[in-house]
């Protein structure tokens, strides 16, 4: 009856929480880590003098027919 429902909906709210939970704090910890990588090896992250036009980025185009 209305009593399963309720306890069904309530269970899957908390597992769908704690999951949620979860995932954040493997994705905040993934992120603590790569940060603290990119701190200790600063040379490996710099960004570029000049900076590219997107036409320098792409193919010219040469059409077929």
């Amino acid at each position: 009856g209305v009593h399963r429902q309720v306890l069904f909906a309530s269970l899957g709210f908390f597992i769908g929480y704690q999951l949620v939970k979860r995932a954040e704090y493997v994705h905040a910890k993934v992120d603590r880590e790569l940060f603290e990588y990119m701190r200790h090896h600063p040379v490996d992250f710099r960004s570029p003098t000049e900076k590219k036009r997107i036409g320098q980025l792409l193919e010219d185009f040469h059409p077929i027919r």
